[in-house]
């Protein structure tokens, strides 16, 4: 029975690592509610990418400067991720800036032409990454490069346990379906773990940004009436933005020095 749970529990994590990363040890075959399920483990393997991003970040950082150390980090995590997330944030920004209605929005975001404002936001978002990473102090960039895409993955499976899906069919509402209670708090010990591990500051960033992501999914719902895989995508990318701008105003505060 053990071996069996096990079972169970490693490939709702591969499924979860072959959906998020390019990181495909094993190649399952497709199995409903394991990949419904998964999403309990969309922060641990968030945590497995900013390990990553680490090692990356303490091998650089002995050779370039830090200009040229944030824009791999950045290549790296577009190159782990598939740029998976940047394609939904583009296609997002292109529906819900088009000021047309819900169902076009929609149609809009299916197209697999990208648009004038899902380039923009796309520059946009990749210059504020690039700009916040390269003055990020030593000293802390190690915890913030684990924070990030744990929390931010942490918010994509609050946005799919809270918010109903946007379209009649896709293989997010299969995520939609099956992440209930037990799923979203799984999600939520590892994020919380993940934040825990980090301090005070760590938990901070925590409740922020599930605060920030109930907000983004509301407006996201508002323009499209439910939410969509693009739509976690951007979620995704513009939590781990606020995650990194969020980082200076909490060490401006004195007692958060010893917590992180």
């Amino acid at each position: 029975m053990i071996y069996v749970k096990l079972i169970l529990i490693m490939k709702k994590f591969i499924l979860a690592l072959q959906l998020l990363t390019r990181l495909h040890f094993f190649n399952l075959p497709f199995d409903e509610v394991a990949y419904g399920k998964s999403s309990m483990y969309f922060p641990l393997v968030g945590f497995l990418l900013g390990l990553i991003l680490v090692f990356l970040y303490l091998g650089l950082n002995y050779v370039f400067p830090p200009l040229v150390v944030a824009a791999l980090l950045i290549t790296g995590l577009i190159f782990l991720s598939g740029g998976l997330h940047l394609e939904g944030f583009m296609d997002t920004m292109d529906g819900i800036l088009s000021g047309r209605p819900p169902e076009r929005k929609l149609e809009i975001m299916r197209d697999s032409r990208v648009g004038a404002f899902g380039v923009v936001g796309l520059v946009v978002l990749l210059l504020l990454k690039f700009t916040l990473l390269s003055c990020i102090p030593a000293q802390v960039m190690p915890r913030v490069l684990i924070l990030m895409p744990a929390l931010s993955r942490w918010g994509m499976v609050y946005a799919i346990a809270r918010f109903s899906y946007a379209r009649p069919q896709g293989i997010g509402i299969y995520l939609v379906k099956y992440t209930k209670n037990r799923e979203l708090a799984v999600a939520a010990l590892w994020g919380c773990g993940v934040a825990a591990l980090n301090g005070g500051a760590g938990l901070i960033l925590f409740i922020w940004l599930t605060f920030l992501t109930h907000l983004l999914a509301l407006i996201f719902t508002r323009h499209l009436g439910g939410l969509t895989g693009d739509t976690y995508g951007a979620i995704n990318e513009l939590l781990e933005v606020i995650l990194l701008l969020t980082v200076f105003p909490l060490l401006k505060l004195p007692f958060l020095n010893f917590w992180w």
